[in-house]
């Protein structure tokens, strides 16, 4: 999806027009209502496995997070990532994942957090959700996953947002600028810069 100008919206707006998305999402886009009882499973890329807290912790350090930030957590699972972003820094978060069932998770942890009014959570698609608002973007995904993503990121991302990836790399064609290793789990840091700009021609 090419990046695009946008004004300024404030955070409610946004949040309110991720919901619009939703729901058409949902709908298949024919203007009915989704009718969940009869909704087919969602077909899973990457399975649900929760990133360990202490990995959540360190990926957050490592990204500096402060309460300056819009972070994206891509495949957010029960919403950890998000509400903890936002809890201690105060951040502000919107996390994406496909599953329903995941999505009504992190909005109950959300709220058992304190910090709805600082969190989004929206079922879709990852490949088809405009990055260009975030500041970070962290993921948990597959080798695979995030080299598809990988020129997804580079388009759409502004120079200087920071990207933290649990446990998979970007491939040999961007390597991270740091790693740590927590709990036996490998953390993966980069930050977007002209190069990658220019590499897709943006």
């Amino acid at each position: 999806m090419p990046s695009r100008q946008k004004p300024d919206l404030p955070f409610e707006q946004r949040r309110n027009a991720l919901k619009i998305c939703a729901v058409a999402f949902a709908s298949g886009m024919t203007g009915m209502p989704a009718i969940a009882q009869n909704a087919k499973p969602p077909v899973l890329d990457v399975p649900y496995v929760p990133t360990p807290q202490p990995v959540v912790d360190k990926m957050l350090q490592m990204a500096k997070v402060t309460k300056k930030d819009l972070l994206y957590d891509l495949g957010c699972g029960d919403g950890r990532m998000v509400v903890t972003a936002a809890k201690k820094y105060g951040a502000r978060g919107i996390g994406i994942d496909i599953d329903p069932k995941r999505i009504s998770d992190a909005k109950a942890n959300a709220k058992k957090a304190g910090v709805t009014g600082r969190t989004t959570f929206t079922v879709g698609d990852l490949f088809q959700t405009d990055l260009s608002d975030a500041t970070v973007v962290t993921l948990y995904l597959l080798n695979s996953i995030n080299r598809k993503l990988r020129p997804q990121l580079w388009e759409q991302l502004k120079v200087g947002t920071r990207v933290v990836s649990h446990s998979f790399d970007m491939g040999d064609e961007w390597p991270p600028e740091k790693t740590e290793v927590v709990d036996g789990s490998t953390i993966y840091y980069w930050t977007i810069t002209d190069t990658q700009k220019k590499a897709v021609g943006k």
